[in-house]
C-alpha cells in the first residue's frame, strides 16, 4: 500500500488563519502522511522569517468577543493592534504553540513547504525573507502533488 498524502493550500497571511495550515499539516504528517502546503498570495506571509501577523475582527462575524461591539468600533485606529494582543495572550494563556513553533515542527516532520513562484513575482518578494528550506513552484507543482493526494484542503 502506497503512502497516504495530503495537499494543503494556504491562502490567508493572518494569526488566525496561520494555525489551520500549520496544525493539520504537523498532525497529518505524525499520522504519516506525506504532506505538503501550497502558500499563495497572502498565505506567503506565514513563511517569512520575521513574522508580523495581526488580526482582525472585521469580515470575521464568528469571532468571539470579549464583549459585544459595533462593528465602526472594530475599524477604529488601534483595533487591529488590540485583537492582536488579546489573541496572542489569550493562546499563550491556553498554552497553543506559536505560529513559528508549530511551522518548525511541520519541517521537522518533512512537510513540503512550497511558495507560489507567481505570487512572489506579483508581489516582488524576496526570496530571501522567506525561513530556509522552502521550495518554489506553480501551480503544476502543487497539482503534481495534489493530483495524487487523498486528501486536498483550501484555507
Amino acid at each position: 500500500m502506497s503512502e497516504k498524502k495530503m495537499a494543503i493550500i494556504a491562502t490567508k497571511g493572518t494569526l488566525d488563519w496561520a494555525y489551520p495550515p500549520f496544525i493539520l499539516a504537523s498532525t497529518a504528517a505524525a499520522l504519516g502522511y506525506e504532506t505538503e502546503i501550497f502558500f499563495t498570495f497572502y498565505g506567503l506571509q506565514l513563511l517569512k522569517k520575521d513574522l508580523d501577523l495581526q488580526v482582525t475582527s472585521l469580515g470575521n462575524p464568528g469571532m468571539p468577543m470579549p464583549m459585544p461591539m459595533p462593528v465602526l468600533i472594530q475599524a477604529l485606529p488601534g483595533m487591529q493592534s488590540m485583537m492582536t494582543m488579546m489573541m496572542k495572550q489569550k493562546m499563550k494563556s491556553k498554552g497553543v504553540a506559536s505560529v513559528e513553533e508549530l511551522r518548525e515542527l511541520c519541517q521537522e516532520a518533512e512537510v513540503r513547504l512550497v511558495a507560489c513562484q507567481m505570487t512572489v513575482d506579483l508581489f516582488d518578494m524576496d526570496p530571501k525573507a522567506f525561513i530556509d528550506g522552502v521550495e518554489f513552484g506553480g501551480a503544476a507543482t502543487f497539482f503534481e502533488f495534489a493530483g495524487e493526494s487523498d486528501i486536498c484542503l483550501y484555507i
